[in-house]
């Protein structure tokens, strides 16, 4: 019955760790417009949010998504998100167990031999006589007699020996968490630690469009090589037939030397594609950390284009709000609004208690006998009375890292927003633009074969030839470049929406550091691994 109270006492202490003096987070309002801008340079939007998509369902040449399925597990950036995901959670997993007592298990064994050491003294009787002669003048005499006494010393030794048994468990200093300082950290840290899974949900999406870009590039430049080549060979037909017709007396040399201009400038440029595409492919491999199957790359921008597919936007500018980097925000946010709490807890007493129950006995046969057990119960209480205003300090300065962890999740959210709005108005007008271009190409090449006609049957001089075929030039080039735009923009679109973090959840309630995400959080794959 002696136990109960503090047992009792236990029980109550351990009851009232549950409070908390963060303050309770409410989600800012989006410092945005609710829908996304509306003008001639925007496409017309439909009002449904935009569905759950994958990259597949953008990237649907089977080519490309070998070849991002190749960078998922080989990046190296990707990988170090993953690892700083698991320092992380190992980090909050050590946070959240100073909620918890630290039970200690000890065993000893003692002996202990002690001895004592005495002087003895005793004596001895004994004696010696002498006798002596008498003298006299008469007739008799008289006689004396003496003796003596002996000591003697002797040494005692006394000894002792004793063995002790203890088996104990014992809690030592553990903090009753009464104002929720210890739980205030565990948020934050919980926070933490999924605001780290949003960044490598982040990087992997950057990882996804950087190579979809990568591969258009290189589509591009394939198509820019071709171009070239044939211009050079039409060039040096050019120049041929010039040369022909200067030594026939029939064309001026200032024919042949601007068929030369025109040649070599499509072999300088044919020069600078060739240099293109091994520098695009040296970027492919280090964005796939692994060499790239040249069977995987596209043959043109014509060609890869067509397979990036439509991605609807929708009206709504919440869906900002899944973007990895706004999560990873917002996350942040939370991790500064529970710390807080934990500054404000720091201006109360701290509460702890240390604790032992064990057996002691000198025989190990009667250890665990009730008459061998004992325990203790050492209950703690500290409070600063004097720290020259640090405790506020404290407190003032996790409320500033709060406002400012706020203003960057706005921030992120405004930035965000300016990267879809620009990429629609992009989207908007880039079928336009891409048609014009191609009327621009038909129509230079139609020019080209009426001023050779026209050449040839002596009625244009050759320089009209040769301003026809400069205009065709660069209109292939006009074109070409216009078609890495559309299927960049269409990247960029699925990259600024958020892309396949579409699928996962934003944070809605309150980040707890037990049950519910707590619990998933110690056992779920992290994102950017699967």
């Amino acid at each position: 019955m002696t136990r109960l109270p503090a047992l009792a006492a236990l029980a109550a202490g351990t009851a009232l760790a549950g409070c908390s003096l963060a303050p309770t987070y409410v989600r800012p309002a989006a410092p945005v417009p609710t829908s996304w801008p509306a003008g001639d340079a925007y496409l017309r939007q439909s009002e449904a949010r935009l569905p759950s998509v994958t990259y597949r369902d953008i990237f649907r040449d089977p080519r490309l998504q070998a070849i991002i399925d190749q960078a998922l597990a080989n990046n190296r950036d990707l990988r170090v998100a993953v690892a700083n995901i698991e320092a992380t959670r190992a980090q909050y997993r050590i946070q959240r167990a100073d909620l918890f007592p630290q039970v200690n298990a000890t065993g000893a064994y003692s002996y202990r031999d002690s001895g004592s050491s005495g002087v003895v003294t005793g004596t001895n009787s004994g004696g010696t006589g002498t006798g002596g002669t008498g003298t006299g003048t008469g007739a008799g005499g008289t006689g004396t007699g003496t003796g003596g006494t002996g000591t003697g010393t002797g040494v005692t030794t006394v000894s002792s020996a004793r063995s002790t048994f203890q088996a104990q468990l014992g809690v030592t200093a553990f903090e009753i968490d009464l104002f929720g300082r210890v739980r205030s950290l565990t948020s934050a840290a919980l926070s933490r630690y999924f605001a780290q899974e949003a960044a490598a949900r982040a990087t992997r999406l950057t990882l996804v469009g950087d190579i979809a870009n990568a591969w258009l590039t290189y589509a591009a430049d394939r198509s820019l090589l071709a171009v070239a080549q044939q211009t050079a060979e039409a060039a040096r037909a050019s120049v041929k037939l010039t040369d022909a017709r200067l030594r026939g007396g029939v064309a001026p040399r200032t024919d042949l030397r601007q068929a030369q201009q025109i040649l070599a400038t499509a072999e300088a440029d044919l020069a600078q594609q060739t240099t293109l595409l091994a520098q695009d492919v040296n970027a492919l491999q280090l964005l796939v950390g692994a060499p790239v199957d040249p069977a995987l790359l596209p043959g043109s921008i014509e060609q890869a284009a067509a397979t990036i597919g439509e991605l609807p936007a929708g009206i709504d500018s919440g869906v900002l709000l899944r973007r990895p980097d706004v999560v990873q925000a917002e996350y942040a946010l939370r991790a500064y609004n529970a710390e807080i709490g934990a500054a404000r807890a720091e201006l109360f007493p701290r509460i702890s208690l240390t604790g032992l129950v064990g057996f002691a006995s000198t025989a190990l046969r009667t250890l665990f006998n009730s008459g061998s057990f004992n325990y203790s119960v050492a209950p703690n209480a500290s409070y600063p009375i004097f720290r020259a205003g640090a405790g506020r300090a404290g407190v003032a300065y996790s409320v500033a890292q709060r406002d400012a962890a706020l203003a960057s999740y706005e921030q992120t959210i405004q930035t965000a927003f300016q990267e879809v709005s620009d990429a629609l108005a992009r989207r908007g007008t880039i079928t336009e633009q891409l048609a014009a271009n191609r009327r621009f190409f038909e129509a230079a090449q139609d020019t080209l074969n009426l001023t050779n006609a026209r050449y040839r049957g002596g009625i244009d001089t050759f320089l009209s030839s040769l301003d026809a075929q400069r205009q065709l030039y660069s209109a292939q080039q006009i074109l070409v470049q216009t078609q890495l735009t559309r299927a960049t923009n269409l990247v960029t679109l699925y990259r600024t929406l958020g892309g396949d973090s579409l699928l996962d959840a934003t944070p809605q309630g309150p980040v707890t550091a037990t049950g519910g995400e707590a619990d998933a959080a110690g056992v779920r794959a992290p994102a950017a691994a699967r």
